[in-house]
């Protein structure tokens, strides 16, 4: 044990900060292919472009601070392989005295770049990969060659405007079917274009704008690595898209004119964490401002909100580095035997040909799958004094950006996406049971149904390890609401700001947690920040596509009391009843004594709440409120069961919406709570919920105004 100590100490003075002159160097290299046509990637099925609309390049920035010298590249293409940055990076630390795993080469996920990864329909071009893979080591070796002395600092701003998730969830009743014949489609990329199929969004968006900038001693610019999560606009080929259009209208902005004496000013846009993002936001029933802009007016917007905050960083010249890497062995989804013959007998029958649909390029994928069977994904993470990067090889969901920045044990941290290799999208584990593109397995999105857990937490541990800190443990702050709740003293009270499940965290201090079934995504936008928080932070809820959130609570009798917020998505025309957000009965039946409330549809009041009690007799009663809830709002909900006394409360509304005598004595045993669904999972909710709190008591007119964000004072009927 005291030598495990002793090893401690070394390895935590090892990752303690010291004193060091930073130094930059710079490289701005074309990689434009010089031989046409070429073939492009990032659609379905292949083509071959014979034009140039913009010259496209590998931006490096070499850092040393004279203990380590790392290199980063961020490359104008769509996705490249582990297998050609291995290469290339072989190659540049024959040229340099950078080590191969202190490189960090980035794709910027153009979709009009030439192909250097194959990738469904298309393959990589043969004549371009070589030289490219020669370019990003010109491009190392040139920057090394520019180093000198330098200052880091950092900036970031909001840029929600100008991003926006794509991935939706569809309706129950509207899911489609996959490449493979399955109707396993509950989400997909753009189904938000029609309102009547989808139920919401299936994700957060991060709208970070983040910066790390470099400049001489006498404050001249050297280097920007910015880093946005936005997919990426869409251009004509070949085109650097709005990435590129980025880079020269910023480094336009900092006024530096051309000296030949001097390296380049190298400003490089990297690509966030963007899986299930675009610039389109469909929750708009028009096209917002920022849709309707070109690429250039998208591009140049963007820099000048970047150029802002730019202008107010503070710069270090003492910034010391510290990286890591781990390679990550990782399996492939593998087809079934099912699949595999399958798609033998559809490859089969193309011959040497290249697909020429969906069908055929899913067919091919899986044989693809079957040969290779296993792979290995490299994750990194760089500190630049207080300042974070962490890379996933993948096209990686916004939510799983978020957690990692909003744990890291760095103040300041940014996600590259697509570094180090172009292993795919890898959906949050609770993504795959939704389905939709980014899931069906392929070489685009094969990786195992944990990749996404396994390569975050690869990257948190990383930046522990280069920090020499423990990773923050993430809370939502108390606002005036839920502080209110705690203070009344919940039986439970979940707040249902988890990054994933299955667990959700009581946050009474009794320790109940509750359980999450399948069919819950996480971390989505929820109900009046200003309230629940404090100090800006974005009030995060669970949305809720057919599982449900189980509690059992034991010490619960014929006096309680519920409060909660909800959103639904659900049409309210749609079905018999739009969906069953609170249920109190036994699992997988519809028992007596159960009590049962949700948002009504075709068979009774659309749009009003509705509660269902069933008596001792089976009879059932039910009760519809007064207020016709609008889709698509958060509404505060509290309710209050006084032995047989009922009444329902909405948005801190004194006059109740249901009131009502209903028959009690609940026995001891049905101490089952579900939200999000009914007891026997008939029209489960389909929309979002938040801050759910359980008391064993009646609470107050007082207490649910507060919770609501109501004034006592002013009780104004709607």
């Amino acid at each position: 044990m005291r030598y495990l100590s002793v090893i401690g100490l070394i390895l935590g003075a090892l990752a303690q900060p010291v004193t060091a002159e930073l130094r930059v160097g710079t490289a701005l290299v074309d990689v434009t292919p010089i031989h046409m046509p070429v073939l492009v990637n990032g659609g379905m099925l292949s083509r071959t472009v014979d034009t140039i609309k913009t010259p496209i390049y590998a931006r490096a920035i070499v850092l040393d601070d004279g203990q380590q010298r790392v290199g980063i590249v961020v490359v104008d293409t769509c996705m490249m392989p582990r297998d050609l940055l291995d290469d290339a990076k072989q190659l540049a630390s024959q040229r340099t005295s950078i080590q191969p795993d202190r490189m960090m080469i980035a794709a910027t996920h153009t979709h009009t770049a030439p192909s250097s990864m194959a990738c469904l329909g298309t393959e990589a071009d043969p004549t371009y990969v070589p030289y490219l893979r020669e370019k990003l080591a010109e491009a190392l070796a040139l920057a090394e060659a520019n180093l000198q002395p330098a200052r880091a600092g950092w900036a970031v701003t909001n840029a929600a405007e100008y991003t926006a998730v794509r991935r939706w969830i569809r309706r129950p009743d509207r899911i489609v079917e996959d490449p493979f014949g399955n109707p396993t489609v509950r989400a997909n990329m753009h189904a938000g274009r029609n309102w009547d199929d989808v139920i919401g969004e299936s994700g957060p968006e991060d709208p970070d704008l983040s910066l790390i900038a470099f400049q001489s001693p006498d404050g001249r610019p050297l280097a920007v690595l910015a880093n946005f999560s936005m997919h990426y606009f869409g251009d004509q080929a070949i085109s650097a898209d709005y990435f590129g259009l980025f880079c020269d209208h910023f480094a336009s902005r900092c006024g530096q004119p051309a000296d030949d004496e001097q390296p380049p000013l190298v400003v490089a846009m990297s690509h966030g964490c963007s899986g299930d993002i675009w610039r389109r936001d469909y929750k708009n029933a028009e096209p917002s401002r920022v849709e309707s802009l070109t690429i250039q007016q998208y591009a140049e917007e963007l820099a000048d909100l970047a150029f802002e905050a730019y202008e107010t960083i503070d710069y270090l010249a003492d910034a010391d580095l510290a990286m890591a890497e781990v390679r990550l062995p990782m399996k492939y989804r593998v087809p079934d035997k099912q699949r595999l013959q399958w798609a033998e007998r559809i490859v089969q029958e193309m011959g040497d040909r290249p697909p020429k649909d969906t069908t055929e390029v899913y067919a091919r994928e899986q044989i693809y799958l079957h040969r290779w069977q296993a792979t290995e994904v490299v994750v990194q993470a760089l500190r630049i004094g207080d300042m974070g990067i962490a890379t996933t090889p993948t096209e990686t969901y916004a939510l799983t950006g978020l957690r990692i920045k909003l744990q890291s044990p760095l103040p300041k941290t940014m996600v590259l996406d697509l570094t180090n290799g172009g292993d795919g999208y890898i959906p949050p584990p609770e993504q795959h049971l939704l389905g939709g593109y980014n899931t069906w397995a392929a070489r685009s999105a094969g990786l195992e149904y944990q990749a996404e857990p396994k390569i975050g937490e690869a990257a948190l541990g990383l930046l522990e390890q280069v920090s020499g800190r423990s990773r923050r443990v993430f809370r939502q702050s108390l606002g005036v609401a839920s502080q209110a709740i705690l203070q009344a003293e919940p039986l439970a009270y979940w707040r249902l700001d988890e990054f994933a499940g299955p667990r959700a965290v009581d946050s009474s201090g009794n320790h109940r947690d509750a359980i999450y079934e399948p069919g819950v995504v996480f971390f989505l936008e929820g109900p009046r920040s200003d309230l629940i928080g404090t100090g800006g932070e974005t009030n995060r809820a669970a949305h809720f596509a057919g599982g449900r959130l189980e509690a059992r609570l034991a010490d619960l009798g014929d006096t309680y009391s519920v409060s909660l917020w909800f959103w639904n998505g659900m049409p309210v025309d749609a079905r018999e009843t739009a969906g069953w957000m609170f249920s109190r009965g036994r699992h997988h039946g519809m028992g007596p004594l159960g009590d049962h409330l949700g948002v009504g549809g075709t068979a009774s009041e659309p749009g009003r709440l509705v509660w269902l009690h069933v008596d001792q007799a089976n009879a059932d009663t039910t009760l519809v409120g007064r207020t016709e809830i609008e889709r698509w709002t958060w509404n505060h909900l509290a309710f209050v069961r006084d032995q047989q006394q009922v009444r329902v409360y909405l948005n801190g509304d004194p006059r109740p919406e249901i009131e009502a005598e209903l028959p009690a004595g609940f026995p001891s045993d049905l101490d089952r709570l579900f939200f999000g669904g009914r007891s026997d999972h008939q029209d489960n909710w389909e929309g979002r919920l938040d801050e759910v709190a359980v008391f064993s008591r009646a609470v107050t007119l007082e207490e649910i105004a507060t919770w609501s964000g109501a004034s006592v004072g002013d009780r104004t009927s709607r």
